[in-house]
């Protein structure tokens, strides 16, 4: 970084000058390059004047129609609110299995690559800056971008988009904490500022943040009233993709037809991209009906969720006969981990204890359900970050040993002397001796077992609780739990109830336990906060469901935020996660590190995938679309 030398006069002057041109106060006059890219992890593959993405294909024809089945329903078409339920495809996935869409109507300043860990590109803007420090990020836009009326997309835009994230959502209030400012510097230039250094992340965060346009929402709708952000609504929203919303049924269906004047559709990182001419998302409540609609050809694509379907329910006629494919893949977990399981809610005096955090993972029995119901296609979790690089195992050694006796007296004693190892069943002998084990954490916790209960020693008080669950397919995992927790006398319930009350109530803390998780990317960093911080277990609505607030845990999360180079990052992660084990917040259950999708023979993907994801939809296409 090059400082300029001047004499207080100068100075003055400089000072005055950055004012008129209203740069950020922490803005230290530097000589800035502009990238068409950044990454978190090491540079950016792509350099400037890149044609495409190495994995799309580049003569992909437009045309055809995706149907895809989703759960749930939606009630809303503001893509800002935290409140109610928005339609699939607005501005992001509705599921794992569209994980590649970035968003059929709205878009982002950068767009993410898919063959590496955490880089992106410039989609509404054409370059980014920062300086070393990365205390602040600049982004140019695009001349050409524009809105679906043929108005640019503006500074103005982003601003109020920022700004309106922060106000309208806590999760987003919470992810950007750091970004204090976004102001209009120039023409075209946005530029946000941060009131810390050295975290990297942050121009990756805004880079994604979701741009909307302001004159748009501060104009009257078709009542002549003014519109309200602030509200859920079911009016059709200006935006800027490529596709625009062209029939809905509200909570029932939504179409979105390919717009012919889309400003980005030759843009080196859309080329070979948005191939599909219609999509529509149909919404079930239940998922063997979304099943049997694939079954009989109302939906074309599918990624399958369930081991006993996948291994039992895919021999039907269009499967045999090739009209239907089916694949198992592994890119979409390549650069994630995952934690899974039964969240524990420490809101609730009950579940305060670690003994009776752990005494419940006692009573799991992962292997019987593995044997009986999973046909040996998952694995259970032992990891808050599994299947990932970034999952402790085994003692603390090297540099971990070294962050662990740092903080010494912050972390729990056992992570210096035992492994985490989730309870093993399978058998009667094991889980007789696993609920004797839960039975005497139990009594470590306070409370006996008086007859066939499980009560406090002092108040007589019977140890009972509620497990949510969202749909049914939990409910043979849970009620095999609940049953082995009434052998030692603990009354669980299980309670299933639709989408969205299920949502209500984890964003309001109204639950004793959930069965939900948290899925981490290769490179970890302000998102930690959002998940176990003292702060978010504040906030309704964050993802911090379990309510976690450690002083320990806060520290680790700031030395994560805040590593200098990926060795320190990697040691620091590994050491978190054996805090976070220790501490048994959460009953960790399985999952599949493959993808299992079924889809029609009509479509086609490239036949090299990216290294880190199916890409499906975006870099799909339908073979009937080249025949036409």
């Amino acid at each position: 970084m090059r400082r300029i030398g001047m004499n207080f006069r100068r100075a003055v002057i400089w000072a005055a000058a950055v004012l008129l041109l209203g740069a950020p106060s922490n803005m230290v006059a530097q000589d800035l390059q502009w990238r068409v890219g950044a990454a978190t992890v090491g540079e950016p593959k792509y350099k400037e004047g890149f044609a495409r993405f190495d994995y799309v294909n580049p003569d992909a024809p437009k045309g055809g129609d995706i149907r895809l089945g989703v759960m749930g329903t939606f009630d809303s078409l503001n893509p800002v609110l935290a409140r109610g339920d928005a339609a699939a495809g607005l501005a992001g996935p509705p599921a794992r299995a569209y994980a590649a869409s970035v968003g059929l109507l709205f878009e982002t300043l950068m767009k993410p690559s898919m063959d590496e860990i955490n880089s992106e590109y410039g989609l509404l803007a054409e370059a980014i800056a920062y300086p070393d420090d990365f205390s602040y990020v600049k982004f140019r836009l695009r001349p050409e971008a524009k809105w679906a009326d043929g108005t640019p997309v503006t500074p103005e835009d982003v601003v109020f988009s920022f700004d309106m994230a922060k106000k309208h959502d806590p999760q987003k209030e919470f992810y950007y904490k750091h970004v204090i400012k976004a102001e209009k510097t120039a023409d075209r230039e946005v530029t946000f500022s941060f009131d810390e250094a050295n975290n990297r992340e942050l121009p990756h965060i805004v880079g994604s943040l979701l741009i909307i346009p302001k004159h748009w929402w501060e104009g009257q709708g078709p009542n002549s009233q003014p519109r309200d952000i602030s509200k859920t609504t079911l009016e059709i929203p200006m935006a800027s993709g490529p596709y625009r919303i062209a029939a809905m049924t509200p909570g029932s269906s939504i179409r979105y037809e390919l717009r012919d004047d889309y400003w980005g559709k030759d843009l080196n990182v859309n080329v070979g991209q948005n191939n599909f001419r219609r999509f529509t998302f149909s919404y079930f409540a239940d998922l063997d009906v979304a099943f049997e609609a694939f079954r009989s050809g109302n939906s074309n694509y599918r990624w399958e969720n369930s081991a006993k379907r996948w291994a039992t329910s895919y021999d039907f006629p269009a499967v045999k006969d090739g009209r239907i494919k089916l694949e198992t893949l592994k890119n979409d977990d390549r650069d994630s981990g995952v934690m899974v399981g039964f969240i524990t809610n420490l809101r609730r005096g009950k579940f305060q204890d670690v003994h009776v955090r752990e005494a419940l993972n006692y009573a799991f029995d992962f292997e019987e359900l593995k044997r009986t119901i999973f046909y040996n296609q998952y694995d259970r979790v032992d990891s808050y970050f599994f299947g990932s690089e970034l999952a402790s195992f085994g003692l603390p050694q090297g540099r971990e040993l070294e962050i662990l006796n740092e903080m010494k007296d912050r972390v729990p004693p056992e992570v210096f002397t035992t492994p985490y190892k989730n309870p093993v069943g399978g058998d009667p002998a094991k889980m007789r001796d696993n609920l004797r084990r839960a039975i005497g954490l139990f009594k470590e916790a306070g409370y006996e077992l008086k007859g066939t209960r499980m009560v406090n020693s002092k108040t007589g008080e019977p140890f009972s609780f509620e497990i949510l669950l969202d749909g049914t397919t939990i409910e043979r995992v849970a009620l095999p739990f609940a049953q082995n927790l009434k052998k030692i006398g603990v009354d669980a319930r299980v309670r299933t109830v639709d989408a969205s009350q299920f949502t209500n109530r984890w964003r309001s803390r109204d639950f004793d336990v959930i069965y939900l998780g948290w899925q981490q990317s290769l490179n970890p960093g302000n998102e930690q906060a959002e998940y176990w911080g003292s702060d978010s277990a504040k906030r309704d609505g964050s993802q911090n469901f379990a309510g976690i607030s450690d002083p320990g845990i806060d520290a680790l999360i700031r030395r994560i935020i805040l590593a200098k180079d990926r060795a320190e990052l990697v040691a620091t992660t590994k050491v978190l996660d054996r805090v976070l084990l220790a501490n048994h917040f959460v009953v960790p259950s399985y999952t599949s590190r493959e993808s299992r999708i079924a889809y029609s023979s009509d479509l086609t993907h490239p036949e090299n995938l990216p290294e880190y994801g199916v890409g499906f939809p975006a870099i799909w296409w339908s073979k009937s679309a080249g025949a036409q």
